[in-house]
């Protein structure tokens, strides 16, 4: 079972940013396509970004595409996702989790149905 840790969330003004880590528990991430998943209230959890194991492919949800960069550090297990131009919609509980792969390109659908904490993000003046 694969169990990831989030952190780098918080309360930031709308045009803020932040960067989000990813960082995997006992296992490398080298080996997973990653992708990052919100879950804001009363809502369902949406796939937002992905990269593959090797860093050489992303895919971007369009509602995020532009202001979100997502990238990764397989020497240190880490995934990162930079947010900028924060909007109050994009206030959420951020995941990361295995994806899916089709063709060798990443997609927005999670891989395995266990979710660690996330990290809270909150847009707000």
């Amino acid at each position: 079972q694969l169990q990831f840790v989030e952190s780098g969330g918080g309360l930031v003004q709308p045009g803020e940013s932040l960067r989000l880590s990813c960082a995997a528990s006992g296992f490398s991430l080298r080996y997973y396509a990653i992708g990052w998943f919100r879950q804001a209230p009363g809502k369902e959890r949406e796939g937002l970004s992905c990269i593959s194991r090797s860093g050489g492919s992303t895919n971007y949800k369009d509602s995020v595409k532009g202001r979100f960069t997502i990238s990764r550090d397989n020497g240190n297990n880490k995934v990162y996702l930079q947010m900028v131009s924060l909007k109050p919609e994009d206030t959420a509980v951020y995941f990361c989790q295995a994806v899916t792969t089709d063709s060798g390109m990443c997609t927005l659908l999670y891989e395995f149905d266990t979710w660690g904490q996330g990290t809270q993000v909150t847009v707000s003046s």
